[in-house]
């Protein structure tokens, strides 16, 4: 905001109820700058818009009806990015990319629909993902793209699936009797080969992986992204292969080691291998191939939610953190002295407590 002029200024609010706390307590603030700045009554109906379910509550807020774009009650918000909330993306990429991207996820929905099933692209990862899960028990899922640009992706889809399939209960509420979501996690490519991938490679966990790399560089250093695809396929490689004993100590021999340094360094440099992978490629990171990769991630949770016979379409779990935020910040603002918290956490809210009136 430092940088921003007031009167330049458009200020998009993005919420599907128009009650969450945080996003709410953003748009106040940009709100009293704005005035503040500006000294201007009308300039919330003005330069103010808002995507949200909830059009009353933000017309209450004091946005014009016709700068409110209705999204639909049951889009959640992890798969709300085709819908008005993806306007600021457009804002940002322009319309013809924000068209691409779509256009990728259409042609992907359309695979998805019309694909006999044993070339179908979210069913067969939906399947050998729930393979690793519940018929050989791995608990995890790497998502490794190979791009910087594709550096926030794992977190995205941390939300898209863990939100969706993390349940342990049919959508007829009983118990289930087999785990559902992984816990997905990642970075990219190469930064984590020098950090988790040793995990991956070396201890007795074995951790299924979705490598994401484009065929084509997005700039002129054709050699700089060679390099970039090679290490792609090494990992792989080597979580598939491995190196075991023999192998080892064959090259400590050709290196002109001792019997007695081959026998101690060669349990140190073993890799277990026969870890599974997928490796996506790409011809080219573009909007339209990003939007397929986007959906294709969508289809395959979708049809690992029916399958496991959760509703991948609600987060209680979510809500839960919600109101329990509610109930600690009425505590904190002496508006409320009845709680149901646990010793430690009201300990916590007293250290916070008295870090305030400490410095003020």
């Amino acid at each position: 905001m430092e940088r921003l002029h007031a009167a330049t200024t458009l200020v998009v609010i993005i919420s599907k109820t128009f009650t969450t706390q945080e996003t709410l307590l953003n748009a106040k603030a940009i709100k009293q700058w704005m005035l503040t700045q500006l000294q201007d009554s009308n300039a919330i109906a003005k330069q103010f818009f808002a995507v949200s379910s909830n059009v009353e509550k933000a017309q209450a807020f004091g946005l014009q009806t016709s700068h409110v774009l209705p999204m639909w009650d049951w889009v959640g918000g992890r798969f709300s990015l085709w819908s008005a909330v993806g306007l600021p993306l457009a804002l940002a990429i322009g319309n013809d990319n924000f068209k691409d991207l779509k256009a990728g996820a259409y042609e992907m929905d359309k695979h998805f629909q019309s694909a006999d099933f044993s070339k179908n692209m979210p069913v067969l990862m939906a399947l050998i993902g729930m393979w690793n899960r519940n018929g050989l028990n791995y608990s995890n899922l790497a998502v490794l793209p190979y791009d910087h640009s594709l550096r926030a992706l794992p977190g995205y889809l941390q939300q898209t699936d863990m939100e969706s399939n993390g349940k342990s209960v049919s959508k007829q509420g009983d118990k289930l009797h087999w785990p559902t979501a992984p816990v997905v996690f990642g970075q990219e490519g190469t930064n984590g080969q020098h950090a988790f991938m040793q995990l991956m490679h070396q201890s007795d966990e074995i951790i299924p992986t979705d490598f994401i790399v484009a065929l084509k560089g997005t700039n002129s250093l054709v050699e700089h992204h060679k390099v970039l695809v090679a290490n792609c396929f090494a990992q792989s490689e080597a979580l598939m292969q491995g190196k075991n004993l023999a192998q080892v100590t064959g090259e400590l021999s050709d290196q002109g080691f001792s019997s007695e340094e081959q026998n101690f360094l060669a349990p140190h440099k073993i890799m277990k291998g026969n870890t599974p992978s997928n490796t996506l490629l790409m011809p080219a990171l573009t909007p339209k191939c990003f939007g397929a990769i986007l959906a294709l991630y969508e289809h395959k949770i979708f049809v690992q939610g029916a399958l496991w016979q959760v509703n991948s379409y609600d987060q209680w779990g979510v809500e839960l953190g919600k109101q329990l935020g509610e109930q600690v910040l009425a505590f904190m603002e002496n508006k409320t002295t009845e709680h149901s918290m646990s010793a430690s956490s009201v300990k916590l809210i007293e250290a916070f407590l008295q870090e305030q009136n400490d410095t003020h």
